[in-house]
């Protein structure tokens, strides 16, 4: 907090994306530089710590995929903000299973939190593992880019749409120095990117992943060049209209975003539209959106279940097929949270869409 209080005392006002990312990624101060924020006595759950049957699934979506490119002996994994690395953890356990495929995989997570980097090198032992800051530093493929839960916690720009005039939303103080929100007026090149990207729609808040963009052009980039492809499971929506989406929690409670910037993760949902739209600009083709739950179960989570559910106690049994519930009921994970996965066009590859 007092971090963006000094800021804001020298530069008055800020506008939320740079509010956003010194809140979570300021080496000092950011709340995903400095705590772990994962599980029952974090702040919130992801879904490989609900059940190791998501990241089964997962893995055995990338052994299919990998099978459907002929089998190259050179294939990469990257995760990208790998969290607590659970779900690379869970990734391994089954890809060692798979000798051939194992034999051809490396691994590289994309993380610049060193507190998280630490957390996943206490779980993640294993010479397949390499830790990279930027995706530029690939250099061969095929690349799998798979994301859970990492496009959601990227700064947002937000703009204010008043009857066709346009406001960028900042942060400043108030006289009794509590941060609080400020309207400035838009400048022509912000104006002039939401226009192209048809964002201009029903709603007076515009929501513009600046960041979340940026890195869709790069992975695009790199697929077309080496092929592979991204699979993205995140919370978000397809319907053309414009909301405010940016949300925060701790201790698994939402509060008010600018209450306890640094102590609480921010996140917003992903505009899927646009999401399409830029991978299809940059030349790749996108399965149709799958919910969480009809992806995971075309992939066969039900059946395994029932397979393990046959060699373990009544009590586990309980346990595993109520983990399971929240991964795929519509009223908790399953809707929500959508699959995008992107390609090169001449991918015929459409397992669990």
């Amino acid at each position: 907090m007092n971090k963006i209080i000094n800021i804001l005392k020298e530069q008055k006002s800020i506008p939320i994306d740079q509010f956003i990312n010194i809140a979570l990624y300021d080496k000092k101060f950011g709340y995903y530089m400095k705590k772990n924020p994962f599980g029952k006595k974090g702040d919130f759950i992801t879904s490989p710590l609900i059940s190791n049957l998501f990241g089964e699934m997962i893995a055995i979506w990338c052994i299919a995929f990998w099978e459907h490119l002929e089998k190259p002996k050179k294939f990469l994994l990257v995760e990208l903000g790998p969290g607590d690395g659970t779900l690379c953890k869970d990734l391994l356990n089954t890809f060692k299973k798979f000798k051939h495929f194992y034999s051809c995989l490396e691994i590289k997570l994309l993380e610049k939190s060193n507190k998280f980097r630490k957390i996943q090198k206490t779980k993640i032992k294993n010479i397949k593992v390499k830790w990279i800051k930027k995706i530029n530093e690939l250099n061969y493929g095929p690349i799998i880019f798979l994301g859970n839960e990492f496009f959601d916690s990227l700064a947002i720009k937000q703009i204010y749409n008043k009857k066709g005039s346009f406001f960028e939303r900042y942060v400043t103080l108030s006289k009794n120095k509590k941060i609080k929100f400020l309207y400035k007026k838009a400048k022509k090149n912000l104006i002039k990117n939401i226009k192209n990207l048809n964002l201009i729609n029903k709603g007076s808040i515009i929501e513009y992943p600046i960041e979340a963009i940026d890195y869709l052009e790069i992975i695009a980039k790199k697929i077309k060049r080496y092929n592979g492809g991204l699979l993205t499971l995140d919370y978000g929506y397809m319907q053309s209209k414009n909301q405010d989406t940016l949300q925060s929690v701790k201790n698994h409670q939402y509060l008010n975003i600018l209450s306890q910037p640094g102590n609480s993760d921010i996140t917003s949902h992903i505009n899927y539209k646009l999401f399409f739209e830029i991978l299809k600009k940059n030349n790749l083709e996108i399965e149709k959106l799958a919910t969480q739950s009809e992806f995971l179960q075309r992939l066969g989570i039900i059946e395994r279940a029932n397979i393990l559910s046959k060699k373990i106690s009544f009590k586990a049994k309980a346990d595993m097929f109520y983990r399971l519930k929240k991964l795929l009921h519509s009223e908790e994970m399953g809707s929500l949270f959508k699959v995008l996965f992107a390609k090169t066009k001449n991918t015929k590859f459409s397992l669990g869409f």
